[in-house]
C-alpha cells in the first residue's frame, strides 16, 4: 500500500514522469531532425506575420508603396542569409552554449556580454507571450464565443508548454516535431501550388481584399527624401520580424548529438533556407493575389463589415485564394497547423531561456539554482522562471498580440548587433595568428559579421525610434533593471567566496568548548540532547531553561531532581516571557567573557511524519536557531528525536531495493552514503 510521501509524489510523477539518473544525461542529448523543430519552431512560424508586418507599414500610405514589398522581402531575406552565416561561425567558434553572450563577454568585456544577456533575457519572454497570444488569437477566430476567456487559455497554454519542456527535451521534442513539420510542409505546398496556378496556369490568384482600396494616413500622404526613406526603414523593420528566434540554436549547441558544433551549424542551414523559402513565397503570393491588409480595418475602402468582422490574416488570404475558398481542406490546413505551430514557436524560448540561464548561473550573474538540472535532466527553475514572467506579460496585456508584438525585436536585434561586432573583434584576434588560406577564410567570416553588424544595428536604431511610444520603451526599462539585477548577483556571489577564502587561523582549536543544552521538559528528547553533549566532552556543560511560567519552572526542577540527572540545570528569568532574547544574551555573555571560547548549542527538535505536523511543534527552537545563527562563534546542533508517524519515510527507503530515488536524499527521505 503507498504510503502518504508516495502520494504527495503523485501529481510531480503525473506531469513529468519518471526521473532520470544522471548518468542518463547522453540520451537526452537531440539529434537534428527534433532539434530543427525545437529551435527552429519560432523563426519558421514568423511566416505567419513577417509579410503582414511589412503590409501593415507599407498601406499606412495607402497602396501607392506597396510595390516596394519584394524589394523589402528580398532585403529581409539577404538579411536573414546574413545573419545565419554569422552564427554558424558562432557555433563552432563557441560551442558551450552561451550564444551572442558569450562572444560579448570574450570580446567586449562584461558590460557588453551583460547587455546581451539582459536583451535575450527580455526577447525570450517575449517570444513566449507574442507566440501565445497569436496562437491563442487563431483559436478565437476560429471559435469567437472563447473570447472572453482570451487570458486564461493564453495562461493555459504557457502551463501546457512549460509542462511538457518539464518531462524534458527528448519528450517534448518528439510532441512538437510533428506539427511544426506540418506546418512546413503545409505552407511549402501552398507555395509550390499558387506559383504552378500563378505562372503555368489559366487560373488566376485573387484574394478576397483584391478589390479594396486603402484610406493613406494624413502624415503619409505625401513622403519624400528623408521622411521616405525613414517610412522604408521602418517597413523594413517589421519585416525583420522573420529573423526573431534564429539566435536560439547558438544558444543551444550543448542540446544537440555530438559533434555538437557540426550538427548545430547543418540544423540553422536547414532553419536558415526553409524560413526564407517560406517567407520569400508567401510575400511573393500575397503580392500576385494582390493581398490588402491594414492596421486598421475600416482604412480599407470596401470591406463593409469591418466594425463587426475582423479582416482575415495576409497568410490566411493567400491560402483561400490559392487553395479554392474558405471552405477548401487546404485553407483549413492551413490554418489550423499555423495556429499549432505559434503556440509551439514559444518552445523555442523554453529551451533557450533556461540553457542562457544556467550559463549566467555558471558565470554567477544568476541564483545558483538556475544551473541545477532537475528530476528529467532539463533546467527546470529556468523553464519555471520563463513560465511565470510570460504569464507576467500576457495578464498585464490582456493576451493582446498587436500591444505585445510591439516590445518583441528590441532584445533580439540588441543582441544580434552586439554579437556580431563581437565576432569581428575575434576574426582580428585570430587572424594575427594564422597564414595563407586560413586567413583569407577568416577575412570573409569578418565581412559578413560586419556587414550583419551594421545592419542590424540601422534595425536596431529604427525599430527603437518607431516603436519606443508604442511600447518598446517598457522593454528598454527591463534591461537596465536585469543587467543591474545581475551585477549585484555577482557582486554578492563574489562577496562571499572573499569570506569563505581559508585564512592563517582557520584550523587554529578553540580555547574551550562551553556546550548549552536548552531544556523545556524532562523527557526523551532532551535526555538525549544531554547525552550528546556529554559524549561531546566539553569542557563546560550548562542545562538551560527559561523561566516563562513558574509552576512549569517549579515541576521542571522537581523532575529534574527525581531523575537524578547529573547535570546542574540553570534557569533564566524572563519577566515578559520570552525564551529566544534571554538564550541569545546568555550566550552572548558566555562569547563576551571568553571571545576565543565556542559554544555549541544542543536543541532537541521532533521529527514528524507530515509537513503539515511542524506547524504544531518545533516553532521556539526554530526561532532560536534563527537568532543564534548571526551570532560569530555559536555552533548549533540538532538533536532529531523521531516519533512514530516519521517512521513512514524509512519504510519508503526499505521498499527500494536499488537504494534511493534520484531527488530522494536532497528531500531528506533517504542516507548519505557518505556518512554511513
Amino acid at each position: 500500500m503507498p504510503s502518504l510521501s508516495d502520494l504527495g509524489q503523485l501529481p510531480k510523477r503525473l506531469v513529468l514522469g519518471r526521473p532520470v539518473r544522471s548518468d542518463k544525461a547522453g540520451e537526452s542529448l537531440l539529434p537534428k531532425r527534433l532539434a530543427l523543430p525545437i529551435f527552429a519552431s519560432d523563426p519558421l512560424s514568423s511566416v505567419a506575420y513577417a509579410t503582414q508586418e511589412i503590409l501593415i507599414v507599407l498601406t499606412l500610405a495607402g497602396t501607392a508603396f506597396l510595390f516596394l514589398a519584394p524589394w523589402l522581402a528580398v532585403a529581409v531575406v539577404l538579411l536573414l542569409v546574413v545573419v545565419v552565416l554569422s552564427y554558424r561561425q558562432v557555433v563552432h567558434a563557441y560551442p558551450s552554449g552561451g550564444g551572442d553572450y558569450e562572444v560579448a563577454a570574450k570580446n567586449h568585456g562584461r558590460f557588453a556580454s551583460l547587455v546581451v544577456a539582459s536583451a535575450l533575457l527580455t526577447d525570450y519572454v517575449m517570444t513566449v507571450a507574442v507566440s501565445v497570444a497569436s496562437g491563442t488569437d487563431n483559436i478565437i477566430s476560429a471559435f469567437p464565443q472563447l473570447a472572453e476567456h482570451r487570458v486564461l487559455i493564453a495562461v493555459g497554454l504557457v502551463a501546457f508548454l512549460a509542462g511538457a519542456n518539464l518531462r524534458g527535451l527528448r519528450e517534448s521534442g518528439k510532441g512538437f516535431a510533428v506539427p511544426t513539420y506540418l506546418f512546413v510542409a503545409g505552407i511549402l505546398v501552398m507555395v509550390v501550388t499558387g506559383f504552378v496556378r500563378y505562372f503555368f496556369t489559366d487560373a488566376s490568384l485573387v484574394a478576397e481584399s483584391a478589390g479594396y482600396s486603402i484610406t493613406p494616413e494624413p502624415e503619409y500622404g505625401d513622403l519624400a527624401g528623408v521622411a521616405l526613406l525613414f517610412f522604408v526603414l521602418r517597413a523594413f523593420a517589421s519585416g525583420c520580424t522573420a529573423l526573431t528566434g534564429v539566435e536560439a540554436i547558438a544558444n543551444g549547441v550543448p542540446a544537440f548529438r555530438p559533434p555538437k558544433s557540426k550538427n548545430a551549424a547543418t540544423t540553422l542551414a536547414l532553419m536558415g533556407g526553409i524560413a526564407a523559402a517560406m517567407f520569400a513565397g508567401v510575400t511573393a503570393l500575397a503580392l500576385f493575389a494582390n493581398v490588402k491588409y491594414a492596421e486598421f480595418p475600416c482604412d480599407l475602402e470596401g470591406f463593409a463589415d469591418c466594425e463587426t468582422q475582423p479582416q482575415r490574416t495576409v497568410i490566411a488570404q493567400v491560402a483561400s485564394a490559392v487553395f479554392g475558398g474558405d471552405s477548401s481542406v487546404g485553407f483549413f490546413y492551413i490554418q489550423a497547423t499555423t495556429a499549432l505551430v505559434l503556440i509551439l514557436a514559444a518552445n523555442t524560448a523554453f529551451n533557450g531561456f533556461p540553457l542562457l540561464g544556467s550559463v549566467l548561473a555558471q558565470d554567477r550573474y544568476m541564483p545558483k539554482q538556475l544551473h541545477t538540472r532537475g528530476d528529467k535532466l532539463v533546467y527546470s527553475n529556468g523553464i519555471l522562471l520563463l513560465a511565470g514572467f510570460a504569464v507576467v506579460m500576457i495578464v498585464a496585456f490582456e493576451a493582446d498580440s498587436t500591444r505585445l508584438i510591439q516590445l518583441y525585436i528590441v532584445g533580439v536585434f540588441t543582441s544580434f548587433t552586439i554579437g556580431q561586432w563581437g565576432m569581428v573583434r575575434h576574426w582580428n584576434r585570430e587572424m594575427k595568428l594564422v597564414e595563407g588560406a586560413e586567413r583569407a577564410r577568416m577575412r570573409r567570416s569578418q565581412v559578413i559579421n560586419a556587414l550583419g553588424g551594421s545592419i542590424t544595428t540601422i534595425v536596431l536604431v529604427i525599430i527603437v525610434l518607431t516603436k519606443f511610444t508604442r511600447g518598446a520603451w517598457i522593454v528598454l526599462v527591463a534591461m537596465p533593471f536585469i543587467y543591474l539585477l545581475m551585477r549585484q548577483i555577482n557582486r554578492h556571489y563574489t562577496h562571499v567566496a572573499d569570506q569563505l577564502v581559508p585564512s592563517g587561523d582557520s584550523r587554529t582549536l578553540p580555547a574551550k568548548v562551553h556546550a548549552v543544552v536548552l531544556v523545556n521538559k524532562v523527557h526523551k528528547p532532551t535526555l538525549r540532547a544531554l547525552a550528546f553533549a556529554r559524549a561531546t566532552r566539553p569542557d563546560q556543560l550548562t542545562a538551560l531553561t527559561v523561566n516563562v511560567d513558574e509552576a512549569d519552572t517549579r515541576a521542571l526542577q522537581a523532575d529534574w531532581e527525581r531523575y537524578d540527572i547529573p547535570v546542574a540545570l540553570t534557569v533564566l528569568e524572563s519577566p515578559y516571557r520570552e525564551i529566544t532574547r534571554p538564550v541569545v544574551d546568555f550566550v552572548k555573555d558566555i562569547r563576551r567573557d571568553s571571545p576565543r571560547e565556542l559554544v555549541v548549542v544542543f536543541v532537541p527538535q521532533y521529527v514528524v511524519g507530515h509537513w503539515w505536523e511542524n506547524v504544531l511543534h518545533n516553532q521556539s527552537a526554530l526561532r532560536l536557531r534563527t537568532r543564534l545563527q548571526f551570532q560569530p562563534g555559536v555552533m548549533i546542533t540538532t538533536v532529531p528525536w523521531q516519533l512514530e508517524g516519521s517512521r513512514d519515510r524509512e519504510e519508503v527507503l526499505l521498499r527500494q531495493p536499488e537504494g534511493p530515488a534520484p531527488g530522494d536524499l536532497r528531500r531528506g527521505f533517504a542516507e548519505d552514503p557518505g556518512e554511513r
